[in-house]
């Protein structure tokens, strides 16, 4: 059963058990209120025939009867009984014993009875005069008010029945309507799949359940992307990290095996081999520490970095590369510009945004000019090619998104986004101003240390 019928069919038990106790409560006060009302008239009756034939000792027994008959409205199946000292019937003119003695007796012992005989109810009275102790007794059937509460149960019935129908109707409707949002949500939800995992469902201004479980939801597809992602980049960093320096190791002993040297060319050789191992050591350190980061398992290890030293020995290593000129261009008031940075992973931001300025502008050359502004440092790297369109300034960012198609290589789409990643954990952040002409620049501003 759906959670709308069921909220439905709950709120619909509910609201019909207290209408039930209701009308419930409502017949028996009104029965009871009926039956005392009849008591009250039997008792009247019986007063009034005391009255009659009792009291007024100068009129004869056939008149008081036709005053009864013609003054009192008979009641359904009445009979009234006059007792005399010796519990005889008297002056009515019917000698019939209609109660028992016993019955009697209580009414002279307790002075007023009251009691129910099957659908009858029967009211008696001790009533002293002049001529002798007299009992009075009178019953009869409330046929009228038995015909009341039929009516009274009927209308309660189909009260009864209308009221739940309309509440069940009504309490589906309501119950649609609360659960409209989570009815959205569940829709949204399947959206979400392996090619757009950033997906995010929508969250609302209200602080109810449902948006609790919107936020927490949108939460958890965070902690999945994050984790989907970094299965999915570090094979993808590491191979575009470590190709070249592995490249490099196996060429360095393809060579040194190509025939036989002296122990010297040897020696160079191993050193060539180890200055590369190390590079690759630092960059599988730098890229754990990213993966670490992303996991949020460990804070990243800053330390002081020169920008313009480490700019300097990235331009070293570009031109050994490449043979490929970097023109960095110092505009500081500070002689030392220093940010707090982890000096891999940062080397790890400016080589693959250089990569993709050689990439993109046929390995034309590209500038990198630092900058200080206010208190930040911001270094600029600008290249000749055809510029990033301004619909596609926040998509490049993304992973998996490449243009390298466009210009007849192969890319993974992730050098752009884990530089991101990077210069935020730096609390830096990284922008692409409008491109004018045959060119395009990336900025990278870092705060000060």
């Amino acid at each position: 059963m759906k959670i709308k019928d069921r909220i439905a069919l709950y709120f619909t038990l509910i609201s019909t058990s207290m209408l039930f106790a209701v009308l419930c409560v409502i017949y028996f006060t009104f029965m009871k209120f009926l039956e005392a009302d009849f008591f009250e008239r039997l008792t009247d009756r019986t007063m009034v025939t005391a009255k009659l034939y009792l009291e007024a000792d100068e009129i004869s027994r056939d008149a008081l009867n036709d005053v009864r008959h013609k003054y009192l409205q008979k009641l359904n199946g009445e009979v009234t009984r006059i007792y005399d000292y010796k519990n005889r019937a008297t002056f009515i003119g019917d000698s019939a014993q209609y109660w028992s003695k016993a019955t009697i007796e209580k009414v002279r012992k307790n002075k007023r009875l009251k009691y129910t005989d099957g659908e009858r109810q029967v009211v008696g009275i001790y009533y002293k005069d002049n001529q002798g102790d007299f009992v009075i007794l009178a019953s009869a059937t409330d046929q009228g008010s038995h015909d009341r509460l039929v009516k009274l149960l009927r209308i309660m019935i189909f009260v009864f029945v209308m009221i739940s129908l309309i509440v069940l109707l009504l309490s589906r409707w309501i119950a649609e309507k609360m659960l409209k949002p989570l009815k959205k949500f569940m829709t949204e939800v399947k959206q979400i799949g392996l090619k757009n995992m950033e997906f995010r469902v929508e969250e609302s201004n209200t602080k109810d359940e449902i948006n609790l479980i919107a936020k927490n939801f949108n939460h958890l597809m965070n902690e999945l992307e994050q984790a989907f992602i970094l299965q999915k980049t570090f094979v993808a960093n590491a191979s575009h990290e470590l190709r070249t320096p592995v490249t490099r190791m196996m060429m360095a002993a393809e060579l040194a095996l190509s025939k036989e040297r002296d122990v010297t060319a040897y020696q160079k050789v191993i050193h060539s081999i180890l200055d590369d191992a190390e590079k690759m050591d630092h960059i599988i350190t730098g890229l754990l520490a990213l993966a670490k980061m992303d996991m949020e398992l460990i804070n990243s290890q800053l330390f002081p970095i020169q920008l313009n030293s480490l700019l300097l020995k990235i331009q070293k290593e570009w031109l050994q590369q490449k043979n490929l000129k970097i023109e960095i261009i110092d505009n500081l008031k500070d002689d030392q510009p220093m940010v707090s940075a982890n000096q891999v992973l940062l080397q790890i931001v400016l080589d693959n945004i250089i990569s993709n300025a050689f990439k993109f502008s046929n390995n034309q050359a590209v500038i990198c000019k630092l900058l200080q502004r206010d208190e930040n440092f911001i270094v600029e790297i600008t290249d000749k090619g055809p510029g990033i369109p301004l619909l596609e300034h926040e998509e490049v960012f993304k992973p998996f998104y490449t243009r390298s198609e466009e210009v007849g290589k192969k890319g993974e789409g992730m050098g752009l986004y884990m530089a991101q990643k990077i210069i935020n954990l730096f609390k830096g952040k990284i922008e692409i101003p409008p491109s004018h002409g045959e060119k395009s620049t990336i900025i990278i501003i870092l705060p000060k240390l």
